[in-house]
């Protein structure tokens, strides 16, 4: 059944946070995830506002974990015309959160979705699972957890 209504945006749910939560680990000091990443702090947060000497409190933390999800909700509620379930908005957030705005808007992923191709979307998921190329495996196991909870009704 779908839940979004013309007009009305979705907000993410608990299963679509603790998805995000459950891969980006919070970390109170600003660290690279990986060699060929950007410097994140937090609960994955990125941008300008972080340094190699950034170092936040767990409230912090939590508040720019919640600013971050409304520019993934907005992001998503722009690009996604197509009505959709809590757990397939919750999964396409937690996609948006690691691969940013720009890269949704671009993908086959959303131009599925939007033409109501949902199985073929949810196969468009593993599609995101490389960094400069490189297949990693917490990226894949992160695109397989968001693929089973966009098939989940």
């Amino acid at each position: 059944m779908r839940v979004s209504e013309e007009g009305r945006h979705l907000k993410i749910g608990h299963a679509g946070s603790d998805l995000i939560k459950s891969y980006e680990r919070c970390r109170l000091r600003a660290y690279l995830p990986t060699p060929d990443d950007k410097l994140t702090v937090g609960w994955g947060h990125t941008g300008s506002d972080v340094t190699a000497d950034t170092v936040w409190t767990q409230e912090e933390a939590d508040a720019a974990f919640l600013k971050d999800l409304e520019w993934v909700e907005e992001c998503v509620g722009k690009a996604v015309t197509a009505q959709l379930t809590q757990n397939e908005y919750d999964s396409v957030c937690s996609l948006v959160f690691n691969i940013g705005c720009t890269n949704f808007g671009k993908s086959t992923l959303v131009k599925l979705i939007n033409e109501h191709n949902f199985d073929a979307a949810a196969l468009e998921f593993r599609r995101w699972s490389k960094q400069k190329g490189v297949e990693l495996a917490g990226i894949v196991r992160r695109r397989v957890a968001e693929e089973k909870l966009f098939e989940t009704a």
